[in-house]
């Protein structure tokens, strides 16, 4: 009855006053997703640099649970695997599988749950494996709870996001936006500190230290119930409308969002490089020192996971003033136009690291030529990501909006493993030839979805 009750409040509660010119349960899934994504960017920080560095070396390998086996798979697709390779794949088959399970998270709150008692469940199994995460042994049993916990508790937060405005409220893009924000928070300051505690005092330091980020998240949750909508699931069932057939305009609208599936596939597959190669690149061919005024040494490794996250919540409010102006103007881009130029930045950032990679020679590169390839990078993120998901809580049925969020979700389940897969020619591929091929997978995303986008105007009312 827990759940219940708190819907009443949150009806009773709607019109008491807004925060901000949003209502007041923004603030609190702004603030619940942030130390959410603290703990998943704290970890994606470390985990790589832990398998290559000690996790996946002899006497400690024979001690993880399930390892052997899993090596034994992946070599029975791929022949003999390196450290390096056998990472990369372990690293996309994580990212991968993070989301694709919000396909099922998302049905098991749109039929069975509803996206309160789901979101408490996935909160709850992620921060168990983040402490797990602590153990060697458990590694792999830790990153299944992980994967299973993100897939119960990422869909619903986003739904919960459009649930909040009425259909044609003005605020939602802007929501979405703001939501945005709260998630790069959350990474900006996950690799400072849990990568930091990961790389000075030791790894399990900073994977405990995204399990309480995890903690933190599900008690914000839990008391800001009483402020969040009322779970689509429960209204559907009182409107009599759970198994009504769809309308024709629903149906072009689900259409439409599968149509942009496999470009935005592919903007992911080159985007999550970020995580992968361009750490190892920051590892093995970046000159980290810098002499400043007040600081003078070298940068660690895992900050330069912060430069994303810190520049998307710079950026964001000069880019969607960019659009308020355009606006007034008449000549805001459309959706699926904002979509293609996002992947249109993911290959000029990666023309940057060609740049870097030929100037370098095989030698080190500046760490200037990485922070011109996150400004790029992130300017094109800005433009893709929380256009996508405002997409998807306008052109989605309501009974079915948190499973239609999993699956838009799913394209970075289908991008990271690609991802994975790109990542593991790194080792022995032409740096210069490796960012040219990401730059060409970019640009064809890029075009694919810009021919889409008269087609689809009509579907997303846009």
């Amino acid at each position: 009855m827990v759940f219940s009750t708190a819907q009443q409040r949150h009806r009773s509660s709607q019109g008491a006053g807004d925060l901000f010119g949003h209502p007041r349960g923004l603030t609190f899934l702004f603030a619940t997703e942030m130390w959410e994504r603290f703990s998943y960017y704290g970890m994606r920080a470390l985990l790589v640099l832990y398998m290559v560095k000690l996790l996946l070396l002899p006497g400690h390998a024979e001690n993880v649970i399930g390892l052997t086996t899993l090596r034994s798979w992946f070599e029975s697709m791929t022949g003999p695997l390196g450290v390096q390779p056998f990472s990369s794949h372990i690293y996309g088959l994580y990212t991968g599988l993070v989301y694709l399970t919000p396909v099922f998270g998302g049905m098991l709150a749109d039929r069975v749950l509803g996206q309160h008692r789901t979101i408490v469940l996935g909160a709850a199994m992620m921060a168990i494996g983040h402490f797990m995460m602590a153990f060697e042994s458990l590694f792999l049993l830790a990153l299944t709870m992980l994967i299973l916990g993100n897939g119960a508790f990422k869909p619903n937060m986003s739904a919960q996001v459009g649930g909040l405005y009425g259909r044609g409220d003005p605020r939602r893009d802007r929501a979405y936006s703001i939501f945005y924000v709260g998630i790069n928070l959350g990474a900006f300051l996950a690799p400072l500190v849990c990568g930091t505690l990961g790389e000075q005092l030791g790894w399990h330091y900073g994977f405990s230290a995204a399990g309480i980020g995890m903690t933190i998240a599900l008690a914000i949750y839990l008391y800001a119930m009483p402020e969040l909508p009322p779970d689509e699931l429960h209204k559907a069932r009182a409107a009599g409308i759970e198994n009504k057939p769809l309308r024709r305009s629903e149906r072009r609208g689900i259409l439409a969002l599968i149509a942009l599936f496999v470009p935005t596939t592919l903007f992911w597959a080159t985007y999550e490089q970020q995580g992968n190669t361009i750490v190892l690149w920051a590892d093995d061919h970046t000159d980290r020192a810098i002499d400043l005024i007040l600081w003078h040494g070298e940068i660690p490794v895992t900050w330069f996971q912060a430069f994303n996250p810190f520049m998307i919540f710079a950026f964001t409010p000069l880019v969607v003033g960019l659009w308020a102006w355009q606006a007034k103007q008449g000549k805001e881009p459309s959706t699926v136009t904002k979509m293609s130029i996002g992947c249109f930045g993911v290959t000029l950032a990666n023309l940057i690291m060609v740049a870097a990679a030929w100037q370098a020679a095989g030698d080190e590169a500046s760490w200037l030529w990485l922070l011109g390839y996150f400004v790029v990078i992130t300017i094109g993120e800005l433009y893709l990501s929380p256009i996508g998901l405002s997409l998807v809580s306008k052109v989605a049925p309501a009974r079915m909006v948190s499973m239609l969020m999993g699956v838009w979700l799913a394209t970075s389940f289908a991008g990271n493993l690609i991802a994975g897969w790109l990542g593991s020619f790194w080792a022995g591929m032409d740096k210069t030839m490796f960012f040219l091929m990401i730059a060409g997978i970019a640009f064809v995303a890029g075009a694919v979805i810009l021919a889409f986008d008269r087609p689809l105007k009509s579907a997303i009312g846009d």
